[in-house]
Order: structure tokens, then sequence, then C-alpha cells
């Protein structure tokens, strides 16, 4: 091992939320060390971002550049079975604030990149291909001892004031410390694939990002430059367990089962390996402790049905720079600053939880593909899709009434509603329990 280094703030990951968060820390004085295990650019999932982004973008100095490799997206399309195959388009313009017309659809590996770069630019020292192995925090609240290891598998000791888990859905700090949950509420499982060839919306809804219901959940169709469209279905777990032929041709015979897409996908085809995970639902018992702070999907990740994952990634990178400059320089006010973190960072996926706790249910299908601006609610609705969820927008007695007219409908339809929820479940029970238990 080395002599041990000294730093303001070790940053674990160097996705979304750690670049972000390492990048406004170094824009404000502090020394930064980011590591990431991989080298960058390198596949992610996760492409579609949404309006809200944009202003972070601007902010961070990085929007024309990300601009230049996305494609435009002006809203959603949601295709049901259950209404004939009919599609129905909501567009961000019909938002609340309607300044924020637009988002986009990227590359990740790009996307990423830039965010990196970004980051590196500002001063912060970026170590790729470097994984921290484990870190020990100290008593008295005096930071942390972490130890690295890089490509040539040489360890490295790092002394720090701070710790930001950004490590996504590897988790590490709340597999360290055993506060990992399933969420028992959902559970779904992924395939996913980039195809050539996919026949798309028109004009200026080109690059609008289209969910298709189907039997076993949903499907994603995010439209991306170079004529590549990523396409991924949720699928309940039961589903994804039931494969019996090799992930290319079961990615197939998935999309078979939604003609609607099928219809899309006639003349495309598979460009890149087909990927499949599992029970990806979960969140962390603790969002943050005395000199560290848990990022993104460090902390938890619901469901990507409202590509809200890279928005409430980078905002809690944000607020995460903001709350560790707090208790930097003033301790103090360490406790408070530590608070607010905590309210914001669980506020994003609870609100959106709702809504993807109950985006199969048939009573919220009716809603979608039927919305009315009654009391403003079509707008709060659209303005929640586009991640204004933070700021002073008075969406919420709108969308207090939404959700009334949502548990009034279901109670209408009292017999269809018990059954979807049975239904539901169902779809949602461990697949893995039995096997564990035997």
């Amino acid at each position: 091992m080395n002599t041990p280094k000294n730093i303001d703030v070790l940053v674990i990951g160097g996705g979304p939320a750690g670049a972000t968060a390492a990048a406004f820390l170094a824009q404000q004085g502090q020394q930064v060390a980011l590591f990431e295990k991989a080298q960058f650019p390198r596949f992610h999932i996760g492409e579609s971002l949404l309006p809200a982004n944009v202003a972070l973008l601007k902010e961070m100095g990085v929007n024309e550049a990300v601009e230049a490799i996305a494609m435009p997206k002006y809203g959603v399309e949601f295709v049901s079975p259950w209404h004939n195959n009919r599609s129905t388009t909501l567009e961000f313009t019909e938002c609340w604030d309607k300044t924020m017309p637009k988002a986009y659809q990227v590359r990740r590996a790009d996307f990423d990149e830039i965010l990196l770069r970004n980051a590196q630019k500002k001063g912060v020292d970026v170590r790729e291909q470097h994984r921290v192995t484990n870190v020990e925090f100290l008593p008295e609240h005096a930071g942390a001892i972490v130890t690295v290891q890089d490509a040539q598998g040489q360890s490295q000791v790092w002394n720090t004031r701070f710790v930001l888990d950004a490590s996504g859905r590897d988790t590490f700090l709340a597999n360290k410390m055993k506060a990992k949950l399933k969420n028992p509420k959902h559970n779904s499982s992924a395939l996913f694939a980039h195809v050539e060839g996919a026949r798309r919306l028109e004009g200026t809804r080109e690059g609008n990002i289209s969910i298709f219901w189907f039997e076993h959940g949903w499907f994603w169709f995010i439209p991306l430059q170079g004529g590549v469209t990523s396409v991924g279905a949720v699928c309940w777990p039961y589903y994804l367990k039931s494969r019996k032929t090799d992930l290319t041709q079961f990615f197939h015979d998935t999309v078979a089962l939604c003609p609607p897409l099928a219809d899309r996908l006639k003349d495309a085809r598979v460009v890149s390996e087909v990927h499949a995970t599992g029970n990806y639902s979960y969140s962390s018992q603790r969002t943050h402790g005395a000199n560290y702070l848990l990022l993104g999907d460090a902390f938890a990740f619901v469901d990507p049905v409202f590509s809200s994952g890279v928005f409430l990634a980078m905002n809690s990178g944000k607020v995460g720079a903001q709350t560790v400059m707090q208790c930097l320089r003033e301790p103090a006010s360490a406790p408070a600053a530590l608070k607010r973190f905590d309210k914001v960072v669980r506020k994003g996926p609870r609100e959106f939880s709702w809504f993807i706790y109950r985006v199969t249910n048939p009573t919220m299908r009716d809603l979608f593909m039927e919305p009315r601006n009654i009391l403003r609610m079509k707008e709060a609705l659209l303005s929640v899709f586009a991640g204004d969820i933070f700021g002073r927008t008075p969406i919420w007695p709108s969308l207090y009434m939404f959700k009334t007219v949502y548990y009034l409908s279901s109670l209408r339809n009292l017999r269809r509603t018990i059954s979807a929820w049975k239904r539901r479940q169902f779809n949602i029970r461990d697949v893995e329990a039995p096997s564990r238990a035997a």
C-alpha cells in the first residue's frame, strides 16, 4: 500500500449522481477524488431524461454538449391493448410550468462521459478502473479511511473528510451496512436491447418515448441518435423466470406478445447484446450518516417507467454537494443540513412510486388514455412526469384531486379493482423464495 492521501470529499462512482456532486464540489473549491470501477465510455441503460434535467445541465455548463448527442423528447406516448391498441400522447408543453417544453433521449455511454469529463475539467481527480474495496469510518465524525484497488490490483489508501456513495446498483455502503432492502411494494425484472430500423413517430414526435402495456408489464421504446432505438420490457419476475430459450429469442418472443410494438419493429434488427436484469426494486434504510451520503441509485431505485432515474440521481448529486459544503464549513449546522438532504432524497422516489405502483392498474390506464384537465389535474400530472416536484410550482392540490379521482374510479369499478389488486399481489411475489427455502 502507498502513503495515505488526504482529500476533502471522496466519491464512489462516476455516473450522473457522482459526476454531478463532484463537479459542484470542485467548483466551490473542495479537493475531490472520484473513483469509477469502469473505463468510460461504457454501456448503461436509462436513456430517457426529464425536462427538469435541462435546467441542471445548463447550470453545469454541459447542456449544449448533451443536446449535440441527443434526440429531443417533447412528450410521452401511451399505447394500450385494453383500449383497442389506441395511443395517446402527453406533451410537456401541457405542464403547469410552460418553461420546460422538452427533454432529451441520450446514449448513456456518451451522456455519462460528458458529465464525468466536466467534473474532471473542474478539478476533480477522476480515476477510472479504480474500485473502492473498503470504507472505515473514524470515531467522532473524523472522516473515513478508504481503500481503493486500481486496474493492476494495487491498493491505495485515502483519508477523506466526507464520502459520497454514488455507486448505483452496486449500493456499496448500503450493502456494507446491511441496510439494503427489497421493496415490498414492487418487484420487477427487465429485458432490453438496441435495435436499428424501428418505425418511429413522425415530425417533432420522433424522439418521444413510447410506453406499450402488455400482459406481463410494459415496454419502453426510446429513439436515439443515429437510427438506434432502445427497446425494453419491464416485466414481472415470474415471466422472466419462465424463459426456456436464449435471451435473444426470448426478447423476440416477448415483443411478439405486444402487436403494436411488434409492428413498429417488423423491419428492425437487434444490434446489441440482449440484457436481462431481475428484482431491481430496492431502497436503503438510511440516506446518510455524519460523514457520508447515499446518492441516486445507491439509495433507492423503483422502476424506470417515468424516466425519473437520471434526474433523481443528478438532483441528489446537486443537493448532496450543497449538504457537504454546509457540513464541512458549518459543522454546527450539519444535523439540520443532513435532515434536509434526507427529506429531498426520499421525496423523489416517494412521489414517483405512487404512480409506478399503479401504472399497470386498469383504472390508471383509463386515466392516462383519456386525460382531462379539470382543476388542472392534467397539468399537475405532467409536471410530475417532467420532474417538477422540488420547486415551487403549485401542483399539489390538483395532484391530490387526481388521486381522489383515481380512488373514486376504483371504488366505482370495485370488482375490477379487487381483481387487479389480487393479480398485482401475485405478480410481485418473490419467485426466488421457494428455491431459497428448499
